[in-house]
């Protein structure tokens, strides 16, 4: 598809919210809803990939219009539909499973993990079951349940952001933690791919490992910053 706009500008929605236009034209989302945000730093971010598409449009500029999008469409009139898909990245979080006591692993593990269940237990008023190795640990139904109402208190933009760094990171406590301020994406995303890096460390990293490794960090990244501008202040 070629370039059908000269001009990419914001404006503000009556009744609240921000929107995107091309040459006055307000956007609307991929399900042909119109595309209205919580804040005028999301819009002038989603502005931006507009302003960065060349002659000919390129669909994978469009990172934060595709999440937005499925928000809006997917998300907005179902939200029940992804909470049920994300509390499960809470159920086998992987900040639960532990290498043996003695492991020089599992001392990594302690002092990178407890840091980041400590403050979600406290805040969901629960606690986390740990387990040694791979098998199965059964949370409490108390945590599975302040999980749920954590995920239920997100608005469609930040849920849809949470979805997607639990599903990157296999942990929903290191994603629910990305939504604290100053929450540092990389140290975050590193906690949670603390084996994968381990085990390279030991051993080297091959060159398809390392491309995998940044391509997960790089949708995490993207993810962690729907949630930050979906949550802005301006």
């Amino acid at each position: 598809m070629k370039r059908f706009w000269t001009e990419v500008g914001v404006a503000p929605v009556d009744g609240g919210g921000w929107q995107v236009h091309l040459d006055s034209r307000p956007v609307k989302t991929q399900g042909f809803r119109a595309q209205i945000v919580p804040t005028r730093a999301l819009a002038e971010a989603l502005a931006e990939e507009w302003r960065a598409q060349g002659e000919k449009v390129d669909p994978q500029l469009f990172v934060l219009r595709d999440m937005v999008d499925f928000a809006i469409d997917q998300v907005a009139p179902a939200p029940d539909v992804l909470i049920g898909s994300t509390l499960p990245y809470g159920d086998t979080d992987t900040l639960c499973y532990r290498a043996p006591e003695g492991d020089s692993l599992r001392t990594r593990q302690d002092e990178a993990w407890g840091p980041i269940l400590a403050p979600i237990e406290a805040e969901i008023s629960a606690k986390f079951a740990l387990a040694d190795g791979v098998i199965h640990a059964e949370q409490p139904e108390a945590t599975r349940t302040a999980l749920r109402a954590r995920l239920e208190a997100l608005d469609p933009f930040t849920l849809t952001a949470v979805h997607n760094m639990a599903a990157i990171a296999a942990s929903l406590c290191v994603a629910l933690t990305m939504l604290d301020d100053g929450a540092d994406t990389d140290a975050l995303f590193g906690a949670a791919n603390l084996e994968e890096d381990w085990q390279a460390i030991q051993w080297g990293w091959d060159g398809d490992a390392l491309a995998r490794r940044d391509a997960r960090l790089a949708g995490f990244t993207h993810a962690a910053r729907l949630a930050r501008l979906a949550r802005s202040e301006d």
